[in-house]
């Protein structure tokens, strides 16, 4: 039962999103009896020691919509009482390095 067991931790499908100095990794896994979960990481690299740190959080399929709903509804409040600009990556060959495309000053401290 030692390969069904693993089938608890592998990933069915993931989706890595750079936002500059964060990466956020949105996995989907399958428990056990194959239900299908989601897990949202967020990493970044503390400035001390160059150490990742990661955070987790698990979403279940009964929990979407409500998590939808409390998501765009908190970002709508950001939109409506202050101005966003979302930033657009350009990466090149080496995924540390990348530039900012937006007009405004940006920059990455300590790479």
């Amino acid at each position: 039962m030692g390969d069904f067991d693993n089938r608890e931790r592998e990933e069915v499908f993931s989706k890595k999103v750079r936002a500059g100095k964060r990466t956020y990794f949105f996995d989907v896994k399958a428990t056990r009896s194959n239900d299908y979960y989601v897990t949202i990481t967020e990493s970044k690299k503390r400035l001390e020691d160059g150490v990742f740190i990661k955070h987790k959080i698990f979403l279940y399929k009964e929990d979407f919509e409500k998590f939808l709903e409390g998501l765009n509804g908190t970002i709508d409040y950001i939109k409506e009482n202050q101005e966003v600009v979302e930033k657009r990556y350009e990466y090149t060959d080496a995924p540390e390095i990348a530039r900012a495309t937006a007009d405004d000053d940006f920059s990455f401290e300590n790479l």
